[in-house]
């Protein structure tokens, strides 16, 4: 760790979008990522989600956003098919501020963690936002079964419901990059035609 809110952590590009407080089951094979889940695990430390820009998910250095989220490893298990499974539940928005690539191409990102959004609740006129998100996640098995719901914060509800809908990649990173929960309801509002604004 450096300064409080500055820290260098591994970071895992997907084309994923992830917020603090949502689960993102994977599945590990590759060598240079089965070595950093070994070595969370065995530290206790975590590793940042960041959204591909460019590039592939497997093999080489794709280009990535500059802004995702750390989080930790929740749950882990040695699969059937040989496969490492886990569980990373996410904590917190970070920013890039440089980034190096190791010998194995693991990304290593000096990083600003930036502060989690404060509670807001729910204004009523995105109570339809509420149920939509109510009915996506009671269709939805592990790991969204089992975690904490707060229906009623205003970030809480547009993180999943971003993490959930089909938008496009780059629009759920807009809505990442976002600072205000009520501007996200809004812009999610306008995405999924909600009528009562």
């Amino acid at each position: 760790m450096m300064a409080m809110n500055r820290c260098s952590i591994p970071l895992f590009p997907l084309h994923t979008v992830l917020f603090p407080g949502g689960p993102l089951a994977l599945r590990i094979f590759e060598p240079r990522y089965l070595d950093m889940v070994s070595r969370c695990l065995r530290q206790e430390t975590g590793f940042g989600v960041v959204l591909i820009r460019d590039g592939k998910e497997v093999g080489g250095v794709p280009e990535v956003y500059e802004v995702g989220t750390f989080g930790r490893i929740s749950y882990w298990e040695q699969r059937r098919d040989g496969l490492f499974g886990i569980t990373f539940t996410g904590e917190q928005r970070f920013r890039i501020l440089k980034q190096e690539i190791k010998p194995d191409q693991l990304m290593i990102a000096e990083v600003e963690l930036l502060p989690n959004e404060p509670s807001v609740v729910v204004p009523g006129k995105y109570r339809e936002l509420v149920d939509m998100l109510l009915r996506i996640l009671n269709e939805l098995g592990q790991p969204y079964q089992s975690m904490p719901k707060a229906y009623d914060d205003s970030a809480w509800v547009g993180a999943r419901l971003v993490e959930l809908l089909p938008l496009e990649l780059a629009q759920k990173q807009r809505l990442l990059q976002l600072n205000d929960p009520l501007e996200r309801l809004l812009k999610l509002a306008a995405l999924t035609g909600l009528k009562n604004m």
